[in-house]
């Protein structure tokens, strides 16, 4: 007998593993990392104008910090101004932190294990240290406030008086200790914040040639300044300059 062929049935090809779309899109998190490192930015740049009035000594520099606590008041509250900045930052690092966390996981998964490797360059350089500046400005953050805001031991010196901005900034940077850490980390936020303004004017739509060369000079010009108007103050400490 001829055996008979069983009939072919086509085999119902397996449709390809679709990826979910995230919860939260991607380009919604380097939109709020741009806004609130700009805001950061801001704040910093403000922040190293206000201390420069160390130099202009003890009365000036408590003055200028009893006017941060007293800012619109009697209409808000004593230092009511002051903690609205405070909660404004903090919600700002937290969200800044936690969408670095997670572009940062993603972009690991979309580049797999094998990683081209490219030649560093002093815009590369920024990209890669982007993460590593981000965890020594959160930790400088903490320890700037244990330092010069509560008076917390050992980040404070044993002198600190609440209220005397003036002499307890002096006592915390003539520590050599503190005053490295303070120079150091002015350094790596200065590249954090040349490449930060840069990357987040591409984030915010700033595609243009002429409109990112200007972000660019901006962002170089802000880490320049902070850089310089804050290290100066160790120095000064450090010299006896100031006293």
């Amino acid at each position: 007998m001829t055996e008979v062929a069983a009939p072919h049935v086509p085999v119902r090809a397996r449709r390809p593993h679709l990826r979910r779309a995230p919860a939260f899109p991607t380009w919604a998190a380097k939109t709020v990392m741009a806004v609130t490192g700009l805001v950061f930015t801001s704040f910093v740049v403000v922040h190293m104008i206000g201390n420069l009035k160390v130099f202009g000594g003890a009365a000036g520099f408590d003055g200028y910090a009893e006017w941060l606590r007293t800012l619109l008041h009697p209409l808000v509250p004593h230092e009511g101004v002051l903690w609205a900045l405070r909660v404004v930052l903090v919600l700002s690092l937290v969200a800044h932190v936690g969408c670095s966390v997670v572009l940062a996981r993603r972009s690991r998964a979309s580049a797999g294990p094998r990683r081209r490797r490219t030649g560093l360059t002093a815009a590369s350089f920024g990209a890669r240290s982007m993460m590593l500046t981000g965890i020594v400005m959160l930790l400088f953050v903490v320890f700037h406030v244990l330092d010069m805001t509560t008076g917390t031991p050992p980040a404070a010196s044993d002198s600190f008086v609440p209220g005397s901005a003036y002499a307890n900034l002096v006592a915390s940077l003539a520590r050599p200790w503190v005053a490295a850490f303070y120079g150091f980390t002015m350094v790596l936020l200065a590249v954090h914040v040349a490449h930060g303004v840069r990357t987040a004017a591409g984030d915010l739509g700033v595609t243009g040639i002429r409109s990112r060369a200007a972000a660019t000079v901006v962002g170089g010009v802000a880490a320049v300044a902070v850089l310089v108007g804050n290290a100066m103050i160790p120095i000064a400490v450090q010299a006896g300059w100031l006293a």
